[in-house]
């Protein structure tokens, strides 16, 4: 890979070469319409030009500039230039033409006069800002990339360990229902057992991709709901009402999920003995709204709230995670306490 970017660089440099040299004849030759004068005088020029860009390139600036001597850069800048332009006069006298300056306005005699100085040397630092600028724009667009690929790879890395460590949770969870029903000696536990697999394969396997449908999701989120009623039996209420299309919708993997979860672990009982949670999701165009309500424990437990909202719970912290990582500032979420309840809404786009 390095030797083809090796290769691709040094073609690039002479394509870059010969295109400025084609240009700059074609232009000189027909600016004193003598194109053999033109060739010729480049012919002499271009070497000088070589050199003092690479001296620039690839020992100047990263010996000094690079490492922020300014004034040493510019005094060994400009003596090199200064260097070259006598050569590149000289050279031009004695093989090319002993016309001195003929793009001056007037005949010159002077062979190093200031103004035919000034101008090579002007000329000369033309070409040392153009490829300056090429070299230094190409550099920045490299690093940007670099810079995103870096980013990109962090990023996966960081969801994938954020997945790693909601599995076990949600295995937890489960298993704790599993264990509960087996102390009893249930007839409910084969049952459980079977819900207990679906759940599972869809946190092994399907958790996996970067995105899963969001029927997919709502037949996980039934699954655990049915677990819990398991458990719980009649005292759990769960209302769950799904509206709008939910064909073709897309959202990562066990993203929902937690908030179902934590209504379960931190709910409280009604004055009715039971437990009373209220699930909605709402598909609109392309907008996913998602809300649980729930009781609070003894009607009272603001310090659980406060604790949700800062995201203490491995479940609930690691998806707040994983939103602000996919979504960044594209999502909303809202998580407070009115009277008697506990209430999470999320509004994520969806198919982004």
């Amino acid at each position: 890979m390095k030797q083809i970017r090796k290769h691709r660089t040094v073609l690039f440099h002479i394509l870059f070469w010969v295109g400025y040299f084609s240009f700059n004849s074609v232009r000189w030759g027909h600016y004193f319409g003598d194109y053999i004068y033109s060739i010729k005088s480049n012919l002499v020029e271009f070497p000088i030009h070589i050199i003092l860009v690479y001296f620039n390139l690839y020992w100047l600036v990263p010996r000094l500039l690079s490492k922020k001597k300014y004034l040493f850069y510019v005094l060994s800048l400009f003596g090199a230039t200064l260097a070259f332009s006598l050569v590149k006069i000289l050279l031009t006298y004695g093989l090319v033409t002993t016309n001195i300056w003929p793009e001056s306005a007037k005949p010159e005699t002077d062979l190093f006069g200031l103004s035919y100085i000034i101008t090579v040397f002007i000329g000369e630092l033309y070409i040392i800002g153009l490829t300056a600028a090429i070299k230094l724009t190409i550099d920045h667009i490299r690093e940007r990339d670099a810079q995103r690929e870096l980013e990109k790879n962090s990023l996966e890395t960081e969801l994938a360990y954020l997945k790693s460590q909601i599995q076990p949770h949600f295995f937890f969870n489960t298993l704790n229902s599993l264990y509960a029903l087996t102390l009893e000696k249930s007839d409910l536990a084969p049952n459980t057992i079977l819900k207990l697999s679906n759940l599972m394969s869809f946190v092994i396997y399907r958790a996996k991709a970067d995105e899963v449908t969001l029927m997919e999701t709502v037949t996980h989120m039934k699954n655990y709901i049915e677990l819990e009623k398991i458990r719980f039996g009649i005292r759990l209420q769960v209302d769950f009402e799904i509206t709008g299309k939910l064909d073709d919708k897309k959202i990562p993997p066990l993203i929902l999920s937690p908030f179902v979860e934590n209504s379960m672990k931190h709910g409280g009982e009604s004055p009715e003995g039971t437990f009373d949670i209220w699930i909605k999701l709402n598909v609109e165009e392309d907008k996913l709204h998602f809300q649980v309500h729930n009781c609070l424990k003894d009607y009272q437990d603001s310090k659980e709230v406060q604790r949700l909202n800062k995201s203490e719970g491995i479940g609930l912290q690691n998806t707040i995670r994983r939103l602000k990582l996919l979504y960044q500032n594209k999502y909303q979420l809202d998580i407070s306490q009115d009277g008697q309840k506990h209430m999470v809404n999320l509004v994520l786009p969806l198919n982004q």
